[in-house]
């Protein structure tokens, strides 16, 4: 203990609310949501818990006996970052993960970085960012043994799919060991009710998130929609317990708010357009990096600040446009002037390229083809097409061998992925078989839904025809499909496309021959 003697200059405030006294607090509201979670989902949800909890509490006692630093394991603070790391994850992850995220955490984030209080962003978040994104496959497992193709909630609403809101807000329904939403609400409004944690923040953001999906989410104010989007994805667990950490948030009380509306708002862009359903973590990341430019331009009043009796006028100084700002101002504009000319010259390039892509992708479908002729009924059908279709044809050739024989037909679709639009070139046969599809566009997640495009999942749609279906595990064959273990909205979209391209080939090849 430092034997130092601390001084400063009046006020003074005293407060029983120490750091060790706080966290024990936020761990004991956090204890409901645990406990559900290990009712729920068994002893592998309390191995990881206590792994988690175990390794952040000795990385800690170690990271300071290295760094030659008082011990500070019995502050508690190692002990929640563990703990909302392991609620983060989902109760089927290997063992290793949690781990591996509570050293990341603790000797990187927060020890490498000065400790408790000198950490810029949260230490769990990052932590469950960094294991996001280093074991994309591990940390897809599901909860579920058969789940190879049962989308979670977040996936299902990706798909316009309805969910089970009641099993959300419970914490039963398939996600994160911390998913219970009615235990994290008896935990966050106990901390908020003895003012542990700052309302304006939670609150912002639960607003600002709930007012960005109905928006622009295309249902409205739908209640259950929205209900279904604040049950899931850790809204309710980043507003409670991430975003209201004191040290990665705003002081002022504006400031706060501001914080609060930037990740609420963030976290329902990346909810909606981004290409994974949990990306709430990246925005409270986001608004902990924002914080020190919130509290340089929004200052908080002194303590015991007031106006007494007649002031003098103060001159103030004029407004400047701070430097920083003038210089990336004129950095965006000169590189946006930049990238604008590169694509005019690059404009023809980038269009050979993609015809070429295109053309390379429809000889691979149809191998024997040397003619992709055009037909007019075809044409008519895609142009008849509504423009937001999903799935949509793009266009459909028939496949014709140098002698003018038809060998096939092909076809590009589109449907909508969990990452973005799948776009796919499909192959057929002349009686209407599956002879090969190839990827002219998949942005789905690494690891994940990029497996689409291996020929283990390609490969099971050779030679087959009429109605395919998708279904979890091993495919029995016949028009059965066996998803992709964590895509399975990507599956989905690759089934629905191949429908779609054979039952337009099925009508438009009338016209065709």
């Amino acid at each position: 203990m430092s034997e130092a003697l601390n001084i400063s200059s009046s006020p003074h405030v005293r407060d029983r609310w120490t750091t060790p006294y706080i966290m024990r607090v936020v761990l004991l509201s956090l204890m409901p949501a645990t406990c559900v979670g290990i009712i729920a989902y068994g002893w592998q949800a309390f191995a990881i818990i206590a792994l988690a909890v175990v390794s952040a509490v000795l990385t800690e006692w170690v990271f300071n006996k290295i760094v030659h630093k008082p011990n500070t394991i019995w502050d508690g603070s190692a002990a929640v970052t563990g703990l909302l790391l392991a609620l983060s994850l989902g109760p089927r992850t290997p063992l290793y993960l949690p781990v591996i995220g509570s050293v990341f955490a603790i000797a990187v984030v927060k020890g490498c970085f000065g400790g408790l209080g000198k950490n810029f962003i949260n230490p769990a978040l990052a932590a469950r960012c960094f294991l996001l994104i280093s074991f994309a496959n591990a940390m897809s497992i599901k909860p579920i043994l058969d789940a190879t193709s049962s989308a979670t909630p977040m996936g299902a609403l990706k798909m316009y799919e309805t969910v089970d809101i009641t099993r959300m807000f419970l914490g039963t329904a398939d996600g994160v060991i911390g998913s219970s939403i009615l235990a994290l609400l008896i935990g966050g409004l106990v901390l908020w009710s003895m003012d542990i944690i700052h309302g304006q923040i939670c609150f912002s953001v639960l607003g600002g998130f709930t007012l960005f999906i109905a928006l622009f989410g295309g249902q409205g104010f739908d209640i259950k929609f929205l209900l279904a989007h604040l049950c899931g994805g850790g809204v309710v667990m980043g507003a409670f317990f991430m975003a209201t950490d004191y040290v990665t948030s705003p002081v002022s009380r504006l400031g706060q708010f501001i914080y609060g509306c930037l990740i609420g708002v963030l976290g329902g862009v990346f909810r909606l357009y981004g290409n994974t359903a949990d990306s709430f973590s990246y925005a409270i990341i986001i608004g902990n990096v924002c914080t020190p430019l919130i509290d340089t331009y929004i200052v908080q009043k002194p303590l015991a600040y007031r106006k007494i009796g007649k002031t003098r006028p103060v001159k103030r100084e004029p407004f400047r446009i701070p430097k920083p700002v003038i210089a990336l101002t004129l950095i965006a504009a000169i590189a946006g002037v930049a990238l604008s000319g590169v694509y005019s010259m690059t404009k023809g390039t980038i269009e050979l390229q993609e015809l070429q892509k295109k053309t390379a992708a429809y000889k691979e479908v149809c191998p024997d083809a040397e003619i992709f002729d055009v037909v007019e009924k075809a044409e008519e059908m895609i142009a008849g097409q509504d423009e937001k279709a999903s799935p949509k044809i793009n266009e459909f050739y028939v496949a014709k061998s140098a002698d003018g024989q038809v060998v096939g037909y092909a076809v590009s679709v589109t449907a909508k992925g969990f990452g973005g639009d799948v776009t796919m070139a499909l192959g057929l046969t002349p009686d209407g078989k599956i002879n090969k599809i190839a990827f002219t566009e998949l942005n789905e997640t690494a690891g994940l839904g990029m497996r689409a495009d291996e020929d283990s999942f390609k490969g099971q749609f050779a030679g087959k025809g009429g109605e395919l279906s998708l279904v979890k595990g091993t495919a029995g064959g016949g028009q059965e499909i066996s998803a992709l273990t964590g895509a399975t909205v990507t599956s989905t979209a690759v089934v629905n496309g191949v429908n779609a391209g054979l039952a337009f080939c099925e009508e438009a090849a009338k016209g065709g021959n």
